[in-house]
This record gives structure tokens, sequence and C-alpha cells, in this order.
């Protein structure tokens, strides 16, 4: 039976990947059975699998042991339970005899009986070194080379794998080793981080304290010293917006010294600064004294341009201006004044060359014969050759275009050159307009230069003062020119409208804000409405002279002269209706108060009784009331397109004068 069981075994070498020890005398073990040497397997798995498996029972089990194994028939026991196991449960395990726990507690000694002792074994013929060897007789030894190979092959897996155990272990050393030095550098940047935290801190709170103390003592220390770069920018930088910044340092320094040296208590640091501060404020004074005394200088050069000059020049530094006048004032107004005389002169020279254009500039002689009651030379011959001059042909009574003066949308006088070699005839408010325009715009340019130099150092009162003396004798020579062109003339157009002109230039003061040139204004108005006046009295009185050389009674005409009288309207009611809505086109914005009015009205009654008068030439009282209605009807057709308070009263007047004569006509 020993042998049947040994053929089985060698007959199915590949069933097991242990070598094969079938030959064993002793009864087959199955695998069921208890077994301290042999680790417990997986269900399902082979014991050649078990060994290939790199999974231990044991968690501190070296898997390089696999590699050491011997070649003994039995397998190395490892553990601490083989150790203590007794030598005869582990000889019975080795037998495979099947002894229960019972049958071994009755026995009286564990031990080899004398029965085991005399068991007999049959190992047939057989040596003990082909029963260990597990070659029976009789068997398939041919098998052995191939169970060779397949130990060997799986040696050198196992091999293989202790190999590559090893490697990995060095690779995990290695690992380990970087995650050790890695924990330890980790450590040490977070003790750097912690001191760097800490140092942070103390660095901040050190901050503010620094801040706070700064902000303490900045502005005092700041009071208390000078920069080298600011004294050498003030005595030897030159004079533009960068002198004029570190002017303004040293001035702060000087308003602190004097504010903190008023008191009884001077400090160590205000009395070593006080003779620097003093020192540099002299040389900042000569300097400006020295650059305002050249650029005066330079306003009497000849062709040279003022308002260019005070943009560039003096606005620039008018903060030195202003240093200047605070720490000598004495210095200050001196300056002032010589700037004054030297502007004065300037305007003054100026304004002579212009007017002396002007004067070349040729004007229409309006005298005492271009007057409404002054026959006309197709009637009086002999007396107009003898009594008025030959001149340019003009208008006396009719304003046409003159009044687009008044509408002109260019506010540029008329330059010298243009003037002096102009050659047409123009009427007197055209050198009035260009003088005058061209002196408010000069005027205004220094009045707003004298308030932004000389203020604040100086009142608004005291710069309008210094106006004054600056352009006294040019509006002198303005209204000196206002009286030559108006002083003898019998244009009552052109002094209305000079006059409108003139309250143009008082808007646009006003509009600028220039206060000072209402005494210039308000005396050219003085200068042309009593001129005004007078010419309008002398119309007046010229249709009055004419009425009275016109006979009282009727004059006795036969038949046929009287049919030869011609009814048409007088050439008296044409002038004087051209020159009525002249003036009303003039005084559109008037109202009641108009100074005219009252002109108006007289010149009105003048000439209807001049009318009137004439009147008695026509015996045929038909012939009165057609004359009548032909002169009052050309009166409402000239004045007809008039506008305003003025014109719409005297057009309701002549219009019923009018009706009146054409309601008698028609019964």
């Amino acid at each position: 039976m020993w042998l049947d069981r040994l053929t089985s075994q060698t007959s199915t070498p590949g069933s097991s990947s242990q070598p094969a020890r079938s030959y064993s005398p002793m009864p087959r073990r199955t695998s069921g059975s208890l077994n301290p040497y042999i680790t417990s397997q997986r269900p399902g798995q082979t014991p050649r699998g078990s060994t290939l498996s790199l999974i231990s029972d044991a968690s501190t089990t070296s898997l390089l042991g696999c590699g050491k194994k011997s070649n003994s028939s039995f397998p190395k026991p490892s553990g601490p339970s083989a150790s203590r196991s007794p030598p005869e449960e582990i000889l019975q395990k080795l037998l495979e005899a099947t002894v229960t726990k019972d049958v071994f507690d009755s026995c009286a000694l564990h031990s080899i009986t004398q029965g085991d002792l005399n068991s007999a074994f049959d190992f047939g013929d057989l040596p003990l070194r082909d029963i260990a060897a597990g070659r029976p007789q009789g068997s398939d030894l041919g098998s052995t080379p191939r169970i060779t190979q397949e130990f060997e092959s799986d040696s050198g897996a196992l091999e293989t794998l202790r190999r590559s155990i090893a490697e990995c272990d060095d690779v995990l050393g290695s690992v380990e080793a970087n995650f050790t030095s890695f924990r330890n550098d980790l450590a040490a940047v977070s003790a750097d981080i912690e001191t760097l935290q800490c140092r942070s801190a103390a660095l901040n709170v050190r901050l503010e304290n620094r801040k706070g103390i700064e902000s303490a003592l900045g502005p005092v220390i700041e009071e208390l010293s000078v920069s080298p770069a600011i004294v050498a920018k003030v005595v030897e930088g030159p004079i533009d917006e960068h002198w004029i910044k570190a002017l303004q340092e040293v001035d702060k320094r000087v308003l602190a010294y004097r504010r903190d040296t008023s008191g009884t208590r001077q400090s160590k640091a205000w009395s070593d600064l006080g003779p620097l501060l003093d020192k540099l404020v002299v040389k900042a004074i000569e300097r400006i004294r020295d650059h305002l005394v050249a650029q005066i200088k330079a306003l009497r050069s000849p062709n040279i341009n003022a308002q260019v000059i005070q943009q560039q020049n003096f606005l620039r530094v008018k903060d030195a201006y202003g240093f200047l006048y605070r720490h000598h004032p004495t210095l200050g107004d001196e300056i002032c004044l010589a700037y004054m005389n030297t502007i004065r002169w300037y305007y003054l020279s100026q304004f002579s060359r212009y007017h002396q254009a002007l004067d070349k500039i040729k004007l229409h002689v309006l005298d005492k014969y271009d007057v409404l009651g002054h026959e006309d030379a197709s009637r009086k011959p002999s007396l107009l050759a003898t009594a008025k001059p030959a001149g340019p042909q003009h208008d006396a009574f009719n304003l046409a275009r003159r009044i687009d003066i008044l509408k002109m949308r260019t506010q540029t006088a008329l330059p010298s050159y243009l003037a002096e070699e102009s050659k047409t005839t123009n009427y007197l408010e055209v050198p009035f307009r260009n003088f005058n325009l061209a002196l408010i715009d000069n005027a205004t340019t220094e009045y707003t230069f004298l308030s932004n130099f000389f203020s604040p150092p100086m009142t608004l009162s005291k710069i309008a003062k210094h106006f004054d003396y600056i352009f006294h004798p040019t509006f002198a020579l303005g209204q000196a020119l206002t009286r030559t062109i108006a002083g003898d003339t019998y244009d009552a157009l052109g002094l209305l409208l000079c006059i409108r002109l003139n309250q143009h230039f008082a808007f646009e003061l006003q509009r600028r804000k220039v206060p000072t040139m209402d005494g210039y204004i308000n005396g050219t108005n003085m200068l042309l409405w009593p001129r005004l006046q007078l010419v309008m009295d002398h119309h007046c009185e010229s249709v009055r002279q004419l009425t009275d050389s016109t006979t009282s009674r009727p004059v006795v005409r036969s038949a046929s002269e009287q049919a030869k009288l011609s009814v048409a309207p007088h050439v008296v009611t044409q002038r004087f209706g051209q020159l009525l809505q002249s003036i009303l086109l003039l005084c559109a914005e008037g109202g009641d108060d108009e100074p005219l009015m009252s002109s108006i009205r007289r010149l009105r009654a003048e000439v209807e009784a001049f009318l009137a008068k004439q009147t008695r030439l026509y015996s045929d009282k038909r012939k009165q009331e057609r004359f009548l209605y032909n002169n009052y009807s050309l009166i409402v057709t000239i004045i007809s397109d008039t506008e305003g308070r003025m014109a719409m009263e005297q057009q309701r007047y002549f219009e019923t004068l009018r009706d009146s004569f054409q309601e008698a006509l028609a019964s």
C-alpha cells in the first residue's frame, strides 16, 4: 500500500511546487493536517503559489530568508510557536499520525514507547539514502531533472525577487532618508519663519513708533532747517519756477522763525538758524530787485510789446514781488513807482502815435449848412455856391450802412499802418471807435496785470489809484480826440453813433470787470451829449428860420400859376423823415427817459409849423389839404420800418395826422 502511494505521488509531479517526498515510509499528510512549519495559505492557492507570494502572515518576517532556505526535506520552522511545541507533538506531526489530544493525554509518558520501537517498517530493498532522496526503487527517475529545473527556475525567480526587494529596500531607504532630511529642513524653515515673524512684528512696532515720532517731530525739524540745495538755488540759481518754489520754502522758515522767536524763550536751533535766514532773505531781495529793474528797463526798448514782457517775465515771478514787498515794503513801493512811470510813458507814447495815425483818416465835414432848414442848391444856387465848400458827397440825414459799425463782430482796432494808408473818406465814428476800442483793450490788460501782480500785497483800492495814475495822460489824449472830431461837427447821427459806441464800451468793461474806466466813459459822454443837443437845437433853429422866411400872407396868383404849383412833399419833410428814422433806429432800445425825446418833439413841432405855413402858398384849400396829406404820408412811410417804444409813438402820431387830412379829402 505504501508503494501504491509512492507510485501515485510520482505520477503527478506537476501538481505541487514542493520537491516530491512520496517515497517516505511515513503516512501521507493531507492538506488539512496541522503543520507548524507551513504558513497559512489562502484558499484556492497551491503550495507553489504560496512560496511565490509576497504576502506574509507575520509583519516582521523578512522575505530575504526565502532565498536562503536549505534544501532539506522539511522546511525550517520559523516563528516562536515552533520552539515552544513539545518534541512529541512535532514528531507526531512529522509522521502525520492522526493523534487526538485525548489519546495523547492518555499516554503515561509523552515519549516514544517500546511499541513504537518494535514496529516493523517495510523499507523494501531500498537503502536509507534512496529513501531520504525520495527515489524509491522502481520509481520513474526521469522526472528528477525536470523537478530540478523547476526548482532552479523557481530559485532564479526567487533570487530575482530577492534582488528586487533588496533594491526596493535601498530605494525605500533613500526615500526614508530624503523624507527625514525634508522633515529636518521643514522644521528648520518653520523655525526660520517663526523667527522672521517675530522680527517682522518687532520691526512693525518700531516702524509705527518711528512714524509717530516723525509725525510729531517732522514739522519742527523741517522748520528748523534749510537744505543746502535751497540755499544754493536762491543764491545762484536762475529765476524761474523752481527758484520761486525755493523762495517759498525760505519764506515759510522766516515766518516760523518770527512766530517762534516773538516770545521770551528762544531755542538754540532758532538762534543758529536766524542769521542764516536773514542773510538768505537779503540775498533773495537783492536778486528780485535786479530782475524786476531789468524787466522795467526792457519796457523802454523800441518796438517792444509790453504785454509779452508782463506775461512772460513779470507774472511768472509775481510771488517774488510779494516776498520782496513783505520783507522790504519801501523797496517794493519804489519798484512799483518805477514800473508805473515806465508803463505810463509807454502807453502815452503808443497812443500818441496811434492818434497821429487816426488823424490821417479822411473824414466827411458836416458844418452848419448840413441842417434841416438849409435850402437846397437847386433853390438858391448863388448862396450855396459861396457858403458851402466843396467836399466828398455825403448824406447828413440818412443813416444807411453807418449803423453797421454797431454790429461789427470783430473786436480789434484798425492798425496804425492801415489808418495811415487809408484812402477812403469816413465819418467821425470810425476814428472814435478804433481809438477807444484799442484803449479799453489795453486798459483791461493792464488792470488785470496790476491785480494779479501787485495783489495781495496791495489792496484793490490802491491798485485802482495806480491804474488812474498810469492812464491819466492816455485818457486825456482820448478825450482830446473826442473833442477834436465832435467839437465843430453838425453830424447828429455821427454823434449819436459815438454815444452808442461808448455805451457798448461801458457794457464790455462791466463784463470784463474793469471798474477803473468808469470815469473816462462818463467824461466821454459829457463831451458827446451836450454837442448832440446843440446840433439838434441848430436843426430846430434852422427850421424856425426857414418858417419865418416864408411869407405869412396868402399869395395871390393867377389860375395858371396855381395850377403849376406842386403838392409834392417838401424837401424839408424828406430830410426830417430820414433824420427821424435814423434817430429812431439808434434809439430802438430807449424808453420814455431817452434824452433825445424832447429834442425830437421840438423838431417835430417846428416841422409842423413850417408845413402849416407852406400851405399858404396854395389858395385852394383842397390843395392845402393834399399838400399836408402828402407830407405826413411820406413821413409815415419812411419811419414805418422802425421798432421800439419811441418809434411806435412817432408812428401813431403821424398816422393820426395823415388820417385826419385823408378824411378831409374824402369829404
